[in-house]
C-alpha cells in the first residue's frame, strides 16, 4: 500500500471521523488534481462499504444524461453487493433508496464509509439530484451512528454552494470539510523522497515553479533525469503528458471555460495582478455579476487569489494569479503553433529564464508566509502581507517591493527576494537602490512603524561592507520548514 505523503491535518480528521459515535458527513474539495481521490482511498485503503464515482462529462462527446449517470451508479451498487435482481433506478430518488437498503444489509463492527467521488458531475440538469441526496443523508443517514458518508468535488463552487454553504434541506448537516491544498515544498521534498529521487533543494524549487505542488504533475517525473529533462519529457516533448494540459484542466471544472481562460490569461501578464476595473478592461468584459461570478470561481478552485495592498493609499482590491503551473504554462506553452521538444534543456541559464525564476520565486515565497512569519519569529503576531508598487514621479523611478509584511507590533518588514544559484554578494549600487526605496516607501505611507529590511533568497548572504542593510535573512532550508 503506498504511502500518504503529508496531509497530517487532513489524517486527523479522518480518523476522528471515523471513530466518533455519531454519522458523520465530509466533503473533500480542491483544485483537480490534487489528490483528493488518493487520500480517501488511500486512508481508508479501499474498504469501503460502497464507493462511486461520477461520470465525467468532459471525456465523452456529447452530453451525459441522468440515464448514464444512473447506470453508472446502479453497477456501484452491484459492484458493492446488491442483488442483481434489482432493477436500475429510474431516478436518484429510487437510486439512495436502493443504497440505503444496501448499507443496512452490510454488517460491520465499524463506520461504514460511503465515499462518492465527482459527486457535482453527477448532478445532471432537471435531475432533481440535490433533493434527492438531500433526502438521503437527512431522512436515513443522519439518524444513525454508523455512517461515514464522504463526498469529493473538484468543482470547488459547486460543493461549496450545494454542500459547505447550503441553504436549503444541507443546511448545517454537513460535520466536517477538508479543502486540500497543493503540496508546499517540504511535502515535495517529502514526494521526491518516496519516489527515490533526492535532488538538492534548489533544483526542487525550479521544479516547482513549473509543476507547483500537484502530485498527479509531480507523479510524472522521471528518477536520474535533471530538471531541464524532466520538464523538457513533462511539458515539451512531442506527446508530453501534461502539453494540453491547460485547456482540459479549465474545461473540466468550467462551462464557458473561454471566459475563465481569458481571464487567467490577462492576470498572467503581471505578477502584481490587476484590479477588477483593469481586468475588466483588459479582457473586455463588464465588471459586474459575470465577471465577479468568473473570479469568485477562480478563487474558490485555487486559481487566483484576492488581496488588498498593505499600506498603501489604493483602496482597490487585487487580483493575481497565483497557481504555479497556470504562470507557466502560460508563458511557455499556450498559443504556440510548435514547439521545441528540448526547449527547457536549450534555454535553461539564459537571461530571460532567469529572470522569469526570479519573478516565479516571488510567487512561491508568498505561498509559504508562513514559513517566513517563522523565521522571522512573528508566528504569534497579526500580519498582514502583499507586494506594493511605488509609482513613477518627477525625477524619481517607480519600483517595485517585493513582500511587505505589517505587523501589528509596529514594525514592518520590507523584503527582498532574489533566486541566485549562490550567496547573494551586494554591491555598492544596489545598496544604494535599497536604501532609496525604503525611503521612498517612509514618503509613501502614513505609518511611523519600525522598518526592517528582510532578505529571501536561496543559499544565504554573503558578508562585506554592504551587507549591514538586512536585518534579518532567510533561506530556502526556512521555506522547506515543515
Amino acid at each position: 500500500m503506498a504511502k500518504i505523503i503529508g496531509r497530517e491535518n487532513e489524517q486527523v480528521i479522518l480518523t476522528s471521523l471515523l471513530y466518533s459515535e455519531k454519522s458523520e458527513f465530509l466533503a473533500v474539495y480542491g483544485r483537480r488534481r490534487v489528490g483528493k481521490t488518493y487520500l480517501i482511498t488511500q486512508f481508508f485503503k479501499n474498504k469501503f462499504a460502497f464507493k462511486h464515482t461520477g461520470v465525467s462529462p468532459f471525456d465523452e462527446k456529447g452530453t451525459i444524461t441522468m440515464k448514464d449517470q444512473l447506470q453508472a451508479f446502479y453497477y456501484s451498487l452491484l459492484k458493492s453487493g446488491m442483488d442483481e435482481i434489482i432493477p436500475c433506478p429510474k431516478s436518484w430518488q429510487e437510486a439512495f433508496f436502493q443504497l440505503g437498503n444496501l448499507l443496512e444489509k452490510k454488517a460491520t463492527r465499524n463506520k461504514k464509509v460511503v465515499f462518492i467521488d465527482e459527486l457535482p458531475w453527477m448532478d445532471t440538469p432537471r435531475s432533481k439530484f440535490v433533493s434527492a441526496f438531500e433526502w438521503f443523508y437527512n431522512g436515513w443517514a443522519s439518524h444513525r451512528d454508523d455512517i461515514l458518508l464522504v463526498i469529493c468535488g473538484s468543482s470547488s463552487s459547486w460543493v461549496l454552494n450545494n454542500i459547505v454553504n447550503a441553504k436549503g434541506g444541507l443546511y448545517n448537516r454537513l460535520t466536517c470539510s477538508i479543502k486540500l491544498k497543493p503540496f508546499n515544498l517540504k511535502e515535495t521534498e517529502d514526494y521526491l523522497h518516496s519516489k527515490k529521487m533526492f535532488l538538492e533543494r534548489y533544483d526542487i524549487v525550479r521544479l516547482y515553479m513549473a509543476l507547483g505542488g500537484i502530485p498527479y504533475y509531480l507523479d510524472f517525473l522521471q528518477k536520474g533525469l535533471s530538471v531541464e529533462q524532466n520538464i523538457d519529457n513533462i511539458l515539451f516533448a512531442e506527446n508530453a503528458p501534461l502539453n494540453r494540459e491547460f485547456v482540459r484542466l479549465f474545461n473540466t471544472l468550467f462551462s464557458h471555460s473561454e471566459n475563465y481562460i481569458a481571464i487567467v490569461r490577462a492576470l498572467s501578464k503581471r505578477n502584481y495582478g490587476f484590479t477588477r476595473g483593469e481586468l475588466s478592461e483588459e479582457i473586455n468584459m463588464k465588471s459586474g455579476g459575470g465577471l465577479s461570478d468568473y473570479l469568485e470561481k477562480l478563487k474558490e478552485a485555487d486559481f487566483i487569489e484576492q488581496y488588498k495592498p498593505v499600506m498603501s493609499l489604493d483602496r482597490d482590491d487585487y487580483f493575481r494569479l497565483k497557481d504555479c503551473f497556470c504562470i507557466f504554462y502560460l508563458r511557455y506553452i499556450y498559443g504556440k503553433s510548435s514547439l521545441d521538444p528540448h526547449f527547457w534543456q536549450n534555454s535553461s541559464g539564459t537571461q530571460g529564464i532567469k529572470s522569469w525564476e526570479g519573478v516565479a520565486f516571488e510567487q512561491i515565497c508568498m505561498s509559504h508566509l508562513e514559513n517566513i512569519r517563522m523565521a522571522l519569529g512573528i508566528s504569534g503576531v497579526v500580519t498582514k502581507a502583499s507586494n506594493m508598487i511605488i509609482p513613477a514621479e518627477e525625477n524619481k523611478k517607480g519600483s517595485q517591493i517585493d513582500m511587505v509584511i505589517d505587523r501589528a507590533d509596529r514594525n514592518v518588514n520590507i523584503c527582498e527576494m532574489k533566486f541566485y544559484s549562490s550567496e547573494v554578494l551586494l554591491s555598492k549600487d544596489e545598496n544604494l537602490k535599497l536604501r532609496e526605496r525604503l525611503a521612498r516607501f517612509r514618503e509613501k505611507t502614513p505609518s511611523r512603524k519600525n522598518l526592517f529590511l528582510t532578505l529571501i533568497t536561496t543559499f544565504g548572504l554573503k558578508h562585506n561592507q554592504y551587507s549591514g542593510i538586512f536585518n534579518k535573512v532567510i533561506t530556502l532550508d526556512h521555506l522547506f520548514q515543515q
